[in-house]
């Protein structure tokens, strides 16, 4: 096995657990998943269209028109007309949709805080780094 792929083997894993580890939180907020991921990019991303919704999160329109639906249902988002087409309407969190995210945002970095206590600053240090380097590989386009 190559170096490359055994890093890109570990890398997986290694996110995949701390993800679990963390969205522990997120069981909390009574919200499934795939609504709480929606939501968080039209909270932390800003009001979006349903289409636009849907391609961030890798989604056909009718799967993200159902979880919107639900999302309006309980209060978490709202359906506005787009100012620049007015044929179209963007979606965007409410006040109750923005606090839930930042309450579970807040709770994830709590649980992830208190693990990172358990290495040393230079461990701390080297993570950060990594951090920087995994953000840059997330937003690096590999369609070209």
């Amino acid at each position: 096995m190559s170096r490359t792929l055994d890093t890109a083997m570990h890398l997986h894993s290694a996110a995949l657990r701390l993800l679990r580890a963390v969205r522990v939180a997120d069981a909390e907020t009574g919200v499934s998943a795939p609504k709480l991921s929606a939501l968080s990019v039209l909270t932390f991303g800003g009001p979006m269209s349903l289409s636009a919704l849907a391609k961030a999160e890798q989604v056909r329109a009718p799967t993200m028109s159902k979880l919107v639906a639900d999302l309006e249902a309980e209060g978490l988002v709202v359906k506005r007309a787009d100012k620049a087409d007015k044929r179209g309407v963007r979606i965007e969190a409410t006040a109750k949709g923005r606090a839930l995210m930042e309450e579970g945002r807040k709770k994830r970095l709590a649980l992830l805080s208190k693990r990172l206590t358990r290495l040393s600053a230079a461990e701390r240090a080297e993570l950060h780094k990594a951090a920087d380097l995994m953000l840059r590989l997330a937003a690096s386009d590999d369609r070209a």
